[in-house]
């Protein structure tokens, strides 16, 4: 078959994908655009409930995971949230703040989709859909890109395919097998922003408390998270856990402190002084639901009043609601995972152009790359920046 000649071919339709063949096809770069699914951007589609965290006002390096934390900085600065946000502005996409910098679309994901596509039509991006690639090899300077139908050649071939979070809607490894492939390296790669499983006596004492959720501290290798932890039927989950999960390793302690911004301990100490006929579960309760109480503080009598325990009996107390530890026995792992973590190994890749150092002419973006965001819209501002800088870089 004769192969279709142009100048780029990115594969993998995401977030990533898009804006880099956007970016190409603006500086007059022919484009084609593949993906193996049947529509583009599922996982915008999918992102915060639908709802698309499309960026995070506070975007700075410090809230990426990479093994060289200073990779990502030189995209971050060439193209900021503001200018994404220009582009929203522009398409006049209504959005707001919900917390912390995280900016979401009024009017749901397939808004933001609908703006990626409608530019990339604009600009002349040719969308290939429903191809699954059978092979990519280099011959001299060229890559040819091929499955049983048609073949492609090209001069740039830009890998942003993502990872394996999300495999119910086809997320593979494919781009960390091509990297080893044209010899580079991969980081270790797992789960993400991922729920916490229990097992064995830990499930069995905090099963009763699925759908319950609580504001904590938590913390996992001096990393820690201001957010709200839910209970689930298999584990944790919720804001706080998803964020400290892609810091965990099996087998690290994770500290949990509930109540945060007080002093357990002084509290009930003095209060025993003021009002020692007060029940304990009655002070406890104005922070805690009882059912969360009395799984933290297990084997503890919580309703007698105050003066019937000991100071060190209220300490300890204390110290199981503030400082909870416990060993996760592992993830819901990638199909519950919001991203993954590793990847194509940061060293192997031009943090200005995102060209491979070894292979001339191939370029990875995005997720598939060991750089990846905390929860709040960084993934996907990661997502535009390594794509409008990697598609702008296809023009020089």
């Amino acid at each position: 078959m004769n192969p279709i000649q142009t100048d780029a071919v990115i594969i993998g339709a995401g977030a990533a994908g898009l804006m880099c063949a956007i970016s190409a096809a603006e500086q007059g770069k022919q484009v084609y655009l593949l993906d193996h699914a049947n529509k583009a951007g599922k996982k915008i589609l999918i992102s915060g409930g639908g709802r698309c965290n499309f960026t995070n006002m506070y975007t700075e390096p410090g809230n990426y995971l990479s093994n060289n934390p200073h990779f990502c900085k030189s995209a971050l600065n060439r193209y900021t949230p503001w200018d994404f946000i220009a582009e929203v502005d522009k398409a006049s996409l209504p959005w707001h703040e919900k917390k912390l910098g995280q900016l979401f679309s009024d009017n749901k994901s397939q808004a933001v989709l609908a703006m990626l596509l409608d530019r990339c039509e604009e600009v002349g991006v040719n969308i290939v859909l429903n191809y699954s690639v059978d092979s990519v090899d280099k011959i001299n300077d060229q890559f040819i890109i091929t499955n049983t139908t048609t073949s492609y050649q090209c001069h740039a071939l830009v890998i942003a395919t993502g990872a394996m979070s999300f495999p119910t809607m086809g997320a593979t490894d494919f781009g960390h097998r091509l990297a080893k492939k044209f010899g580079l390296k991969v980081t270790h790669t797992y789960p993400g922003l991922v729920p916490f499983t229990f097992d064995g006596a830990e499930k069995k004492q905090f099963q009763g408390l699925s759908g319950i959720s609580i504001d904590t501290d938590i913390e996992v290798n001096n990393v820690h998270f201001r957010e709200n932890i839910l209970f689930t039927h298999k584990g944790l989950s919720g804001p706080a856990v998803l964020q400290i999960s892609s810091y965990w390793k099996p087998g690290d302690k994770v500290t949990v402190r509930c109540i945060p911004d007080v002093d357990m301990a002084s509290i009930l100490k003095d209060t025993q002084q003021t009002q020692p006929n007060k029940h304990l579960h009655t002070i406890l309760q104005t922070w805690l639901p009882l059912s969360v109480l009395q799984c933290l503080c297990d084997n503890i009598d919580l309703q007698k009043p105050l003066h019937s325990y000991k100071h060190s009996q209220l300490q300890e107390i204390a110290r199981l609601i503030q400082h909870w530890q416990f060993i996760p026995s592992g993830t819901e792992g990638y199909k519950k995972a919001e991203v993954t973590c590793g990847g194509v190994d940061t060293d192997e890749i031009s943090s200005k152009t995102f060209e491979t150092k070894k292979v001339p002419g191939l370029y990875f973006i995005g997720e598939v790359l060991d750089v990846t965001g905390q929860l709040g819209g960084f993934n996907f501002q990661w997502a535009w920046a390594s794509g409008f800088c990697c598609g702008q870089s296809l023009a020089i």
